[in-house]
């Protein structure tokens, strides 16, 4: 399974991005699977910031609740994440991957792909 996140670049504070994330090689799973973002701030840990269940439900951490948006293509394998109001702290490598429930939380099911940078400066 390859995961290709794309969309990052940079944007000013207050501004807005939307990433997306195609999935290949699991066509047959993809719709019955939650999926998450992750970001990796420079020289800090991962972190999963949006999950979205198979159902379309999205939660999200704190630190970005009611400025992302999860959404997800079953169609066509995708995952987005929509980035408003972006600030200094959001700057990341922005990870997608699949997830299954691990205890009270859930673990990646992939290696990872490359991300994306997003950089929010002004």
């Amino acid at each position: 399974v390859q995961l290709q996140a794309s969309g990052g670049g940079l944007v000013q504070p207050g501004g807005s991005l939307r990433l997306s994330c195609v999935v290949s090689g699991n066509r047959d799973i993809f719709s019955i699977q939650p999926w998450g973002w992750y970001r990796q701030p420079p020289g800090e840990q991962r972190e999963r910031v949006a999950t979205i269940t198979k159902g379309g439900t999205g939660t999200y951490t704190d630190s970005v609740k009611g400025r992302f948006t999860i959404s997800r293509d079953n169609a066509e394998k995708m995952v987005f994440l929509q980035m408003n109001n972006l600030k200094p702290e959001d700057t990341a490598v922005y990870f997608c991957n699949a997830l299954f429930a691990s205890g009270d939380n859930y673990a990646r099911v992939y290696d990872w792909g490359p991300g994306t940078l997003v950089t929010v400066s002004s």
